[in-house]
């Protein structure tokens, strides 16, 4: 914590006169800073050993007056620094001395707080509130590391490292126990305050540069034909459990996220240029509308819940309840794996579109993917199961 203060001469400046122009160079933690003193002196008058001007240097006693004063107040910059207890650099002392205001030295979890100020003027209009409450959760993580890690409530923005983000990694993976897919999230959205935090130039450098995250491939589960089948043909005495599977298989022959789903109304049903009937409807996860075709399978369900006085197409729940009842379907049915509505979707693209040969750009727009590469990522693998079955059928012909 030492500041190395060095007069020299510029001697590629000098004048007509033969007189060139006295400097000034800061050095702290190997940085320089260099800016002109507005002296001038004959080159051959300067002592560098001892830094002073000697005579027969005109007014020799002033100049070095002047030097020692400019000595002096960078002394009283650096000692004004150091006592504040911020984080500075050669720059920032450079600012004190010239008495321009430095900027205020951010905390990780200060700047965290401001994108979230920032970003409650945005739910209703450009995220959702569940986004929001995300981001406190994800907040909490942070400020729960910086407490574990550096034993404070916070740290300086300035102080992080990229070596910060591989061991917050470390401590979600290790202390919280998060699964690869959440751990991610967690950091994405810490990765979008930091974002914030360069653009606001609070932070000179991006401490995510060398980062990558790890992806995770997580395997599709869906409905098999025959598992499809046999939820289609079994009843259920209970009115409620029946309800439930209805809206189940309606979903497997429309790809309806359950959001859509609940949220269908009469209205979303419209006769397209084929004749056939469509239905129209807002996705919220991708903010854009989507057509599908309503299928004779998902028209038959549908025919069964629509009710003149209602202009909502069926019954409505939470999420939670409804998948709560899907486990209790797929105990009778038999169905083995984790049956949830997300399912439904699943079993859309794969037992009712790509086995059956729709190609995967026709998947992606009745999905509603914006990019053919989001279906592609999903779905690929499918496509080279199908492709392997039907490869085995040619050699038996």
């Amino acid at each position: 914590m030492n500041v190395n203060i060095l007069f020299m001469l510029y001697k590629a400046k000098t004048n007509s006169k033969g007189i060139c122009p006295i400097r000034c160079r800061i050095t702290f933690r190997k940085q320089r800073k260099e800016f002109s003193t507005g002296i001038f002196i004959n080159p051959s008058n300067w002592n560098s050993k001892q830094q002073l001007v000697e005579p027969p240097e005109p007014d020799a006693e002033l100049t070095n007056t002047q030097l020692s004063l400019i000595r002096t107040k960078l002394n009283q910059a650096f000692l004004f620094l150091q006592v504040n207890e911020v984080e500075f650099d050669v720059n920032d002392i450079y600012s004190q001395y010239i008495g321009k205001p430095l900027k205020k030295d951010y905390g990780v979890v200060e700047v965290y707080n401001l994108y979230l100020l920032r970003i409650t003027k945005l739910i209703g209009i450009d995220i959702k509130q569940v986004t929001y409450d995300k981001y406190v959760e994800s907040g909490r993580h942070l400020k729960s590391f910086i407490k574990y890690k550096f034993k404070s409530k916070d740290i300086k923005l300035k102080a992080l490292k990229s070596n910060f983000v591989t061991h917050y990694e470390y401590y979600l993976k290790t202390e919280k126990k998060f699964q690869q897919s959440t751990l991610n999230k967690a950091i994405q959205r810490f990765r979008r305050v930091v974002k914030y935090a360069l653009s606001e130039d609070y932070l000179a450098k991006d401490p995510f540069i060398m980062y990558k995250p790890k992806t995770v491939k997580k395997k599709v589960l869906f409905l098999t034909t025959e598992e499809l089948k046999k939820l289609e043909e079994t009843n259920f005495e209970i009115t409620r459990i029946q309800v439930i599977k209805d809206m189940f298989v309606f979903c497997c022959y429309t790809g309806l996220g359950f959001s859509e789903m609940s949220n269908l109304k009469k209205s979303n049903i419209v006769k397209e240029f084929d004749g056939e009937l469509w239905i129209h409807v807002y996705r919220n996860k991708t903010r854009g509308f989507y057509k599908v075709p309503l299928l004779p399978k998902a028209k038959q369900v549908m025919e069964i819940y629509v009710n003149e006085d209602d202009d909502y197409v069926f019954p409505r729940m939470s999420n939670p309840k409804f998948n709560a009842y899907l486990k209790e379907i797929a105990d009778v049915v038999g169905i083995k794996i984790n049956l949830t509505h997300h399912i439904a979707r699943k079993t859309f693209a794969t037992t009712v579109l790509l086995y059956n040969g729709i190609p995967m750009d026709i998947v992606s727009k009745l999905l509603g993917h914006s990019k053919i590469q989001t279906t592609q990522d999903s779905y690929g693998e499918i496509v080279q199961n199908r492709i392997s079955t039907e490869i085995n059928k040619l050699k038996g012909k």
